[in-house]
Parts: C-alpha cells; structure tokens; sequence
C-alpha cells in the first residue's frame, strides 16, 4: 500500500509575501518562523540575492493539519480562469438562508482585505449556495 503524502499548494503571483499575508488571514494561517540565524524574515530575505528577494513566501496551518501555502514571483500575469482553486468551507452543514448568510458575513470580512466578488450562486434546489471571490491577485477561489 502507498504512503500518504502531504501536499503543498503553490501559487504563482506578482508579490509573494502580500498574496501569503491575505491567505493567512482568509486561513488562520502563519508565517513560519525564518531559518536560523535569521530574525525577522526581512534579514532572510536581504541576506539573497538581489534578483531573487522577494521572490517566495510561504505560510502555514498552525495546527499541523492543512496543507502549506507557499506563494513563487513569476513574471507573467494571471491570463485565464485558474485550473485548481481553493474551496473555503465556511458553510459546512449549512442550507438555505443560514448558509447564505454565513457566506455573506466571510465575504464582507474578506472584501476588507482585498478580495472581491467574481459570482454569488445562490441555491437552486440542486445545489446550495456558493461564492466565487478573487484574491488580492485576481485569482479565483469559492466560499462554500
């Protein structure tokens, strides 16, 4: 039988450490602590290369059970819808108006942090509702 085997998801975006910032407090996530001999992450950061500070950030579930984030500078921006999303399940055992209002109460927590609204799905006898939001990069991801 194969092992389990954690996983990391990576976004690609224009400014790691902001995308990171806005994720950690969508997640209740945290910075990770810098390598050692280094504090802050700033001393890290200036101690690389010219070309390379800033370039990565990453952060993490304090509680050791979801998987890291970690966020990569790539020169190009973001064209198309993405692939692969995050689904933030803030709705779980929710229906109708009780989960719709949850919903509503984390999308306007999360617009004071940047995000925006893509779409709000309201519930259609099949299934419940949902809301598609943009990061503070544009890149996509539901409340559900």
């Amino acid at each position: 039988m194969a092992s389990v085997r954690q996983v990391q998801v990576t976004f690609d975006c224009a400014e790691p450490e902001r995308v990171a910032r806005f994720w950690c407090e969508v997640l209740g996530y945290v910075v990770p602590p810098p390598p050692p001999g280094f504090e802050p992450w700033d001393a890290f950061n200036v101690s690389l290369p010219a070309e390379v500070q800033g370039s990565a950030f990453a952060c993490v579930d304090p509680n050791g059970v979801g998987p890291r984030l970690f966020f990569q500078r790539v020169p190009e921006g973001k064209v198309v819808k993405n692939r692969v999303h995050l689904d933030v399940r803030v709705g779980t055992g929710m229906v109708g108006a009780e989960r719709l209002a949850a919903l509503k109460a984390e999308q306007a927590r999360l617009e004071k942090l940047g995000a925006t609204v893509f779409q709000i799905q309201e519930a259609d006898g099949f299934n419940e509702s949902c809301i598609t939001m943009l990061d503070v990069e544009g890149n996509e991801f539901c409340l559900d």
